[in-house]
């Protein structure tokens, strides 16, 4: 079943291009990783498909529902927006601001008016979910970098949405924090969540990722390949190892 579906998009920053003439269906259940080198279009990709931005030209279809900035500016839908798509940012700081775990994954169902024995509920299943139970009154900022991120997509979880999107969700993790949150989003992957992943370092991620789309540095796709047709390809996997 096709999710998102990108016709034609574009953006543009006020000193140069982000995204140009893209064109992408994304099928629900699927773990896609968005590769290729800094700049090209990954995080672009992910702001948009988040809601943070809109392309300046282009349609965005969400479940047949185009995501125009129109869509945006309505309160009510952009909240749906954020219910159906989490995103747990590059650098986790921006995202932690609470004064402890527990109230930082609670923060997001508080806004929906939940009651507070549903909060409770889902703020304990998403943190042994995420195994950060046992950091539950830690001040956020006080975490390590694999923790932190933990925590991110805890806050993100909570509200149970159906697309997760991550932004260079390994960069400064050690080999054995990297390796546990692989882990966990390939069980998300299994519980039914769409992942869509950007990374710049294919070694990481080249055993968890079902589908490669690569981005050039004109902002462009230049190659979408699946795992099995990305193996077949050892020119392409040498260049991605250089990234």
């Amino acid at each position: 079943m096709v999710l998102i579906k990108l016709v034609n998009i574009c953006y543009d920053y006020p000193d140069t291009c982000g995204l140009n003439a893209l064109n992408l269906t994304i099928d629900a259940g699927e773990f896609v990783c968005l590769m290729g080198p800094n700049g090209s279009g990954k995080s672009t990709l992910l702001r948009l498909l988040s809601g943070l931005a809109s392309p300046t030209s282009g349609t965005y279809w969400l479940h047949d529902q185009a995501i125009t900035a129109d869509y945006l500016a309505n309160a009510q839908q952009r909240q749906r927006l954020h219910q159906q798509i989490g995103m747990v940012f590059q650098n986790t700081d921006v995202q932690l601001f609470n004064t402890s775990v527990a109230a930082e994954v609670a923060f997001g169902p508080r806004q929906l008016g939940l009651s507070a024995a549903t909060i409770k509920q889902r703020v304990d299943d998403c943190l042994a979910l995420t195994d950060c139970g046992d950091l539950a009154d830690r001040v956020p900022y006080q975490l390590s970098g694999g923790e932190k991120k933990r925590v991110a997509l805890a806050s993100v979880l909570v509200l149970n949405p159906e697309i997760l999107l991550l932004d260079e969700p390994l960069n400064g993790l050690t080999i054995a924090a990297q390796q546990h949150m692989l882990t966990l989003l390939q069980r998300l992957q299994v519980a039914g969540k769409t992942i869509i992943m950007a990374s710049h370092n294919y070694q990481q991620v080249q055993t968890v990722g079902e589908r490669f789309i690569i981005f050039n540095p004109t902002h462009q796709v230049d190659a979408d390949l699946t795992r099995t047709a990305l193996a077949q390809q050892p020119a392409r996997q040498a260049q991605l190892m250089t990234l």
